[in-house]
C-alpha cells in the first residue's frame, strides 16, 4: 500500500496511504495480475476498502478493479504468531490453486 515502511512499525496515516495510492493503481494496470495476494490486514482493508477482519477476508475471494483478491497474515505477524504459519501455508495453496485456475482459462 505504501512505498516505505512508517516508524515503528504503526499502521499508515490516510494521507500516507492517499499519496502512494496512484502508484500502487498504476503499477496494477501496468502488470495487470491474475491475482493479488495481501500480506496482512492493513493491506488488505486498504485494498479491498472494508473494515472487515483479516480473519473474515482470509475466508473469501475478493475482488479489486475485477481482480481476485486473497488476503493472509503478514510476515511480521508470523514471527509473532508461528501458530498462523500452517493457516498461512493453506493461503498460498489457495492462492496458486487459484492462479493456476485462472491460467488454465485463458
Amino acid at each position: 500500500i505504501l512505498k516505505c515502511r512508517p516508524p515503528e512499525n504503526r499502521d499508515p496515516e490516510p494521507d500516507e496511504v492517499r499519496a502512494c495510492e496512484p502508484f500502487l493503481v498504476r503499477q496494477l494496470e501496468i502488470l495487470q495480475p491474475k491475482v493479488i495476494c495481501c500480506l496482512g490486514r492493513h493491506a488488505a482493508m486498504t485494498l479491498l476498502q472494508t473494515r472487515a477482519s483479516l480473519g473474515s477476508m482470509r475466508q473469501d475471494v475478493s475482488f479489486y478493479r475485477g481482480i481476485p483478491v486473497l488476503a493472509t497474515y503478514h510476515p511480521a505477524a508470523l514471527l509473532r504468531n508461528p501458530h498462523w504459519k500452517r493457516d498461512t501455508w493453506d493461503d498460498v495453496r489457495r492462492l496458486r490453486a487459484l492462479h493456476d485456475a485462472l491460467l488454465a482459462r485463458d
